[in-house]
């Protein structure tokens, strides 16, 4: 009943607010099952800080893959975004990290993009509050300025890395960096680190580091490319698995069936209709989109930015910064920030379009119900969507509900997922020979 949350999205906001209210419940006790994280023998000023962050249990990723990094065994992990995965390899390092004085670079994370090396580096920065680690992202597409920051983190006086392939190699180049001594490297989004290409930078990268370490890897997906990568550079290593492909579990999924041209006004409706809701993120497959799609919702009382690749490093920066303070209510952003941004409390996902990859649908809703709390995406189909809808689907395995747009809007298309389209000239086979 509360998947087909769609149904209700439209309803007054009191009654809305009830039915929220049942839904949580039941996720609560379903958590109540959880570990809490004063059971795996963490420091205790790390626990203090995972307080002080209002954490108190476990995910999944989190209760299976903490004890076995910290037997300090080699691991491959896929949990999908959203499941916390990133506290998951954070905190068991941050123990060891807290227990000694390390002189030089002790731990190297490897990331896709500059959003998740930021990211990762402020969970860093809250969790070792009352801990003495000091942490550095480094990544390419600034001005410059950081140079001399990174080169010294680099050469020795900064416990933990996390860095972009292209940027890291850059450095490496140099001959500066001292990697000798690094226990554990971390490849976290692998699966997007290959799609974008960085598979040689991420070898390049490995041959500077020694090959007696604890090597983790974490992955939304588990593509024959990772299983590849992960017996070059990993040890016989621990594996987990929690829910491969499937949104998280506080995720409210519906659909609505619309012509493109109806799609700006039923946005600007729901927003209307929801008038608490502060953090709205609405996706789009391509940067061209972004600007019009903003545009497009000027003038309705509340602030509204795009973020695309198209920004400049420090304006994307500054765009997150006012989405995660609450000053920009409606963020519109493609998907390249759909795994790097790590804002709380986003109440609303709207999927502008349908993905062109099955697999981003997932991340795209993951930004939503983040780490156990509960949150709404809302995907808009046309006509030409409706066969890769379905396909999203099938791989999660759930039939999301449809619904057409309010009768004021005028009429919407019927759902009628076509097959995918397949070649059906005939060829004369060779006749056989007397």
């Amino acid at each position: 009943m509360f998947n087909d949350w769609g149904y209700y999205f439209f309803l007054k906001n009191e009654e809305f607010l009830s039915l929220k209210k049942e839904y949580l419940c039941t996720l609560i006790i379903t958590r109540d099952l959880l570990m809490k994280f004063t059971e795996f023998n963490l420091d205790e000023q790390l626990l203090e800080a995972i307080s002080y962050m209002g954490f108190d249990t476990a995910t999944p990723i989190q209760e299976k893959s903490i004890p076995e990094i910290m037997k300090e065994k080699d691991l491959i992990a896929c949990a999908q975004t959203g499941t916390g995965k990133t506290a998951a390899f954070i905190l068991p390092i941050l123990n060891k990290l807290s227990q000694a004085n390390y002189k030089s670079v002790n731990t190297l994370i490897i990331v896709p993009t500059r959003e998740l090396a930021l990211q990762i580096d402020q969970q860093i920065q809250g969790f070792s509050y009352f801990v003495p680690v000091s942490s550095l992202p480094v990544y390419g597409g600034g001005d410059g300025s950081d140079f001399e920051t990174e080169r010294k983190a680099l050469s020795g006086n900064t416990d933990i890395i996390v860095a972009t392939p292209g940027k890291l190699l850059s450095h490496l180049k140099m001959g500066y960096v001292k990697f000798e001594n690094i226990k554990h490297l971390i490849l976290d989004e692998a699966d997007k680190m290959l799609d974008m290409g960085f598979s040689e930078d991420i070898k390049k990268i490995i041959s500077f580091i020694p090959k007696k370490r604890q090597t983790l890897m974490f992955s939304a997906t588990m593509p024959p490319k990772i299983r590849t990568l992960a017996n070059e550079i990993l040890h016989a290593p621990e594996e987990i698995s929690i829910e491969l492909s499937k949104p998280a579990e506080g995720v409210l999924q519906a659909a609505y069936l619309v012509y493109d041209t109806q799609k700006t006004d039923i946005i600007k409706k729901l927003i209307a209709d929801k008038p608490d809701y502060d953090s709205i993120l609405i996706f789009t497959s391509t940067k061209s989109k972004v600007s019009e799609i903003a545009r497009g919702m000027k003038g309705q009382g509340y602030s509204v930015e795009g973020i695309s690749s198209d920004l400049e490093q420090q304006q994307r920066e500054d765009v997150l910064s006012r989405f995660r303070s609450k000053r920009t209510r409606v963020l519109v952003a493609t998907d390249v920030i759909s795994r790097g941004i790590d804002i709380k409390d986003i109440n609303l996902i709207i999927n502008y379009d349908v993905p062109m990859d099955a697999e981003d649908y997932v991340h795209r809703v993951g930004r939503t119900a983040r780490a156990n709390t509960t949150g709404v995406a809302l995907t808009l189909i046309n006509e030409n969507d409706m066969q890769r809808f379905k396909r999203i689907e099938d791989l999660i395995e759930r039939e999301i509900i449809k619904m057409p747009v309010p009768a004021e809007m005028g009429e919407s298309p019927k759902w009628n997922p076509k097959p995918a389209f397949k070649n059906k000239r005939k060829f004369k086979s060779k006749s056989k020979r007397k």
